[in-house]
């Protein structure tokens, strides 16, 4: 049996995943990095983007997050996510929904706060989008 971390997924409305994994590779604001049992102890931001978990040598999930942050140790991994989502549940629909919702807000935004906002919300889009090719 492969040696395995324990892998922690958290969004802020619950505890997606809590599992021991071979490996994880995160999307860190630098570049993606794998996670692997004993790693070095690691903080990191996470850009919008896939999440892609091992098990057996193989991908077994991937799931999207709209960013965060990432904490490794070398027996744990814990991501505190802004949102995630199965990637199966990524569909053209809902980024097309999420790009016009996007739009809407940049246009009508007065503040800076909120330009900066309808930003980052199509910078997640734009990774959704990325995510499905």
């Amino acid at each position: 049996m492969a040696e395995t971390i324990q892998f922690e997924l958290v969004s802020p409305a619950r505890l997606v995943k809590s599992e021991p994994v071979e490996m994880v590779v995160v999307p860190g604001s630098e570049g993606n990095f794998g996670v692997l049992p004993r790693h070095a102890p690691l903080l990191s931001t996470v850009r919008p983007g896939v999440i892609d978990i091992y098990t057996a040598g193989v991908i077994s999930e991937r799931i999207f997050v709209a960013g965060g942050f990432c904490e490794v140790n070398g027996e744990t991994c814990t991501l505190l996510a802004e949102e995630a989502m199965p990637l199966p549940e990524v569909t053209s629909e809902l980024v097309a929904e999420r790009r016009r919702a996007a739009e809407d807000r940049l246009q009508e935004a007065e503040t800076p706060a909120e330009k900066a906002a309808a930003e980052a919300a199509l910078t997640v889009v734009n990774a959704m989008a990325a995510a499905l090719n």
